[in-house]
């Protein structure tokens, strides 16, 4: 009570602090960078990172891209090979008349090394650049490249491709934050009794979803996902905070003298009660955190911060917001358009075998759909961009012009011998889907002596530790043709060289798939684990933990089994953050529910009455809170022209619904089916004197016989 009175007499001192903390939150978001690349997410103990990193360090080399020129010369080529090479922070422009520049004649150079750069009137030109694949200078570096050349080529690559990701998140980004405010808004002027007090909220979270982003500025950097992502989550997940603290206000004040006294109680009563709720939401996403990719870090702590934040802000900035706005919420009341729930409530508890036949039906199907959604997820990370885009362009017409899908840096130890090189360089050429080779020894040859060289292309292929492979692919990145692939190149690259590396996309890729599918599991686990040993704890029960999250697993396993069913493919990251999501931000429906039940019961109702009575009570608010979640997230999933966050916005949009259903429906159904089990396994479950008078009954009776 201490807490909400302080917090009510310092009312204007705490919106003004919150005034004044804006601007360092505004400047904090402002320069806190976004990552776009999600493969810089891998550890750094693997083989491909390192290699990333040995790139740089010996050839000075990061990022990689493909132009393709249409229709050019040799002029053309040569003249705009000159002014890519101005541009900032690119290393080295390599194409066909860069390798015959008058040192070797065209004639003694391999067919092969020509057809790698030609391909009917289309013309390839190689760019390494000094910095990594999705650096800022990479980034600007291939913007400023697209100037020069004036729509004259296409860049291929995954720096590419960060490019125009990046380009069209920051297009979309405020589009999506509009949507997800204007739907809740239209959902809580729906489903609320105030037609004002929706803004008063999304002021409240607003300002707590500023300072999240703004203290991301601590952690260097967040990807682009969870800066898409942070802001609809965190408005979807701590309006239920809101909207409880302005129900129990509105309930104090019909025991209160003054508003004053009626906030300071409703204060106190929501600090209990959404501590509870908000901490098995911030266990899935500290789960997330388990992630061997971290990616799953990086939004696991944004989100958690957020919901801490959200917390925070809903028991100071809002409370001193409701009280100083007082007088015009008063005259914007109205009727809830939430209907009475008392009969409904009444005809599911009497009709509850239904729903448990209904939740045995549906575990199977649910479940075996789940489990195939998870072998069915896609990694290839532009498979998520629109086909229009540009990049998505420039690889297909790689892939269809030239048959090159991928590109395999090798690196081994400069002391190989020129032998070893060219066996193995012609053993990896016989490898299925590779296209050509492309290093010292192919394009020396037999006929032509190294020392011919220009030692500007020498540079590109060896540096004084490492000698370098370009190979040429023609299989997609994560497909099963590659996985096979990249396990026939390491074999073959290892029996040369113990120590050395393929690098590229592709391997890369294929170590993310590994990684992530071991992610899958450790993260479902701890979420599990963490929520369950919450519950257990704040209902003091063993029984309640286990049918909570069983009606809970339920709704995510039929979230997450409908794409199989539907032939939809998701991308990877979908069912490990859905999973931990919707598990940690809709049980608290459950949690609700249950609270309520064990209480009806321990003031000595039967089970029947305590469950209607714990139904009727929790509708209305279990439907605002999915309606609210629905609302923040569904008009993102239609509108998000990045598949990556378009579908986990519209998996928790449809999650959301999901849960609500199997609270409402099936909870109630476990509760009178286990109410002897949840009896004999809680604590406060029992009325109490319950057994006090039990004995005296069996004294009684004893007595009188």
């Amino acid at each position: 009570m201490k807490f909400g009175k302080a917090v009510v007499k310092c009312r204007v001192v705490i919106l003004i602090v919150t005034l004044a903390l804006l601007i360092p939150a505004v400047l904090g978001m402002i320069f806190t960078r976004v990552n776009y690349d999600m493969l810089n997410y891998l550890p750094g103990d693997l083989d491909t990172v390192k290699g990333q990193q040995y790139m740089l360090e010996d050839f000075n080399k990061g990022a990689f891209s493909f132009l393709i020129f249409e229709n050019a010369d040799d002029k053309t080529m040569k003249e705009a090979s000159e002014k890519i090479k101005q541009v900032d922070h690119v290393a080295t422009v390599l194409n066909f008349s860069d390798i015959a520049d008058g040192a070797i004649p065209k004639e003694m150079l391999p067919d092969k090394i020509y057809n790698a750069f030609n391909a009917g009137d289309d013309s390839l030109m190689a760019v390494f650049f000094d910095t990594s694949s999705s650096s800022d200078e990479t980034m600007n570096a291939i913007t400023e490249i697209r100037r020069i050349c004036d729509g004259e080529c296409l860049v291929s690559g995954i720096s590419a491709m960060v490019t125009d990701l990046r380009d069209l998140c920051e297009r979309e980004e405020a589009i999506y934050v509009a949507i997800a405010v204007v739907l809740a808004v239209a959902a809580m002027m729906l489903f609320m009794d105030n037609w004002m007090i929706p803004f008063v909220f999304l002021a409240s979270i607003g300002v707590a979803i500023l300072m999240n982003l703004g203290s991301n500025f601590f952690l260097g950097e967040i990807s682009y996902i969870t800066k898409a992502l942070s802001a609809v989550l965190q408005l979807a997940v701590t309006m239920d905070y809101s909207i409880f603290l302005w129900s129990s206000y509105n309930e104090q004040k019909h025991h209160c003298d003054d508003n004053k006294e009626a906030m300071a109680k409703a204060i106190q009563e929501t600090v209990t009660s959404v501590l509870g709720s908000s901490i098995t939401t911030v266990a899935g996403f500290i789960a997330l955190c388990f992630m061997t990719f971290t990616l799953g870090r990086d939004l696991g702590i944004v989100m958690a911060k957020g919901v801490l934040l959200g917390v925070l802000g809903c028991v100071t900035v809002l409370p001193a917001m409701i009280l100083v706005l007082d007088k015009p919420l008063c005259k914007t009341m109205h009727r809830s358009l939430i209907p009475k729930t008392k009969k409904l409530a009444a005809g599911l508890v009497k009709i509850f075998p239904v729903f448990l036949i209904l939740f045995g039906a549906l575990a199977v199907p649910a479940y075996y759909g789940y489990q195939q959604t998870n072998g069915e997820v896609y990694y290839d990370i532009s498979r998520s961009l629109p086909k229009d885009m540009a990049n998505v362009i420039a690889n297909t017409k790689l892939k269809e012009e030239f048959g090159m899908s991928n590109t395999h840096m090798v690196l081994v130890d400069a002391d190989l011998s020129d032998k070893e090189v060219r066996e193995m360089t012609e053993e990896m050429e016989k490898v299925d889907g590779i296209k050509f080779a492309l290093g010292l020894d192919s394009i020396v040859g037999s006929m032509v002596p190294e020392e011919m060289l220009p030692e500007s292309i020498e540079s590109v292929f060896r540096s004084e530790n490492r000698e370098m492979l370009l190979l040429s692919s023609e299989y997609s990145t994560a497909s099963e043709e590659m996985k096979q692939q990249i396990t026939s190149l390491n074999k073959i690259i290892k029996r040369y060289d113990k120590n050395g590396l393929l690098v590229g996309e592709a391997a890369c890729t294929n170590d993310l798939i590994d990684i992530t599918s071991v992610d899958f599991a450790t993260v479902n686990t701890i979420s599990i684990a963490a929520i369950f040993l919450i519950i257990m704890v704040v209902e003091k029960s063993i029984s309640l933990p286990v049918i909570l999250v069983a009606v809970i697993e339920l709704a995510i396993f039929i979230n997450l089994g409908l794409p199989h069913y539907m032939g939809e493919s998701l991308p990877f990251i979908a069912p490990i953050c859905i999973s931990t999501i919707q598990l940690g931000a809709t049980v608290d429906y459950a949690i609700l529910m249950t609270t309520r039940y064990k209480r009806e019961r321990h003031l000595g109702n039967d089970k029947k009455t305590a469950v209607a009575t714990a139904l009727e009570t929790s509708i209305p608010s279990i439907v605002v809170s999915a309606m609210g979640l629905f609302a923040a997230t569904v008009g993102v999933a239609i509108y998000s022209d990045v598949d990556m966050i378009g579908s986990l916005c519209a998996l928790m949009a449809r999650g959301a619904i999901i849960s609500m259903f199997c609270v409402i429906l099936i909870l109630p159904a476990m509760f009178m089916l286990c109410d002897r089990v949840i009896g004999a396994t809680t604590l406060g479950f029992k009325p109490e004197g319950a057994s006090s008078r039990r004995h005296q009954q069996q004294k009684q009776a004893v007595s009188a016989n």
